[in-house]
């Protein structure tokens, strides 16, 4: 994360984190993991001599493709090998809240799609709603700045994550329903689509299925990313217009 000139809001918040973590017994060998798979994290791209469209991904850890194996199996490698000729520009970073991913945005190039995944955070770190509301408007009109195809794409239901144990599992699902919905506002509001992921418990893949999340039980595995490439290519209305890089 980066830290404002201003960093105790950050480490508040940070702390906060912390408090919640303990109480709900999360083991400190979940939290070590997924410091781990932050540091191995590297951003898929891609830069083909000849582009025949562009991506801008902005956003966390799920868009740098933490806790897949290697890069090309995060979600922005497998649509890098699934389309050749596709330019991928990914500036996500490990630990950015949405207010983060405002100054990935920064710049006045356009490109033909924008990738934001980003939320995570901003419910495990216990923003405030209003923030989060504020941050989420700005970083959608900010996208739509830069290209006429704004995809957003949250993660899912945080509390089904089996990092986290009750009380704070409970808590974690609350505030991811409610920064959907400020994600779904933001959308209408300014002509995005949004890549819905959260599901309850009893319908929820991550849950339902073994092996969708990494070591760290937070992140998404390699399987977890084919997942979500899957419903952003359902869910986006993109396939049609991928599909003019699927050669190089």
């Amino acid at each position: 994360m980066r830290f404002s000139s201003r960093p105790v809001l950050p480490l508040l918040a940070l702390a906060a984190a912390a408090v919640v973590l303990v109480t709900s017994g999360c083991a400190a060998w979940r939290i070590g993991q997924a410091a781990d798979l932050a540091r191995q994290s590297t951003p898929f791209q891609q830069n083909p001599v000849n582009p025949k469209l562009s991506l801008l991904i902005v956003g966390d850890s799920t868009g740098v493709g933490t806790g897949a194996s290697a890069p090309g199996n995060s979600l922005a490698g497998l649509l890098g090998s699934a389309y050749p000729g596709l330019r991928i520009d990914n500036r996500a970073r490990d630990g950015a809240t949405f207010a983060d991913v405002l100054r990935q945005l920064e710049g006045a190039q356009r490109f033909d799609l924008v990738l934001v995944q980003a939320g995570g955070n901003d419910v495990i770190r216990l923003r405030s709603e209003d923030d989060m509301r504020a941050d989420i408007d700005r970083v959608t009109a900010l996208a739509r700045e830069r290209s006429d195809r704004v995809v957003l794409m949250p993660a899912g239901n945080v509390g089904n994550a089996p990092f986290f144990f009750a009380p704070a599992s409970q808590l974690m699902t609350k505030r991811a329903r409610r920064l959907h919905g400020f994600v779904r506002e933001a959308a209408e509001r300014h002509g995005a689509v949004v890549v819905n992921l959260f599901k309850e418990k009893a319908d929820d893949p991550f849950v339902q299925t073994p092996g969708l999340h990494a070591v760290d039980g937070l992140h998404p595995s390699d399987a977890g990313y084919r997942l979500w490439r899957d419903e952003l290519l359902a869910q986006s209305g993109w396939a049609a217009v991928l599909a003019g890089a699927q050669t190089r």
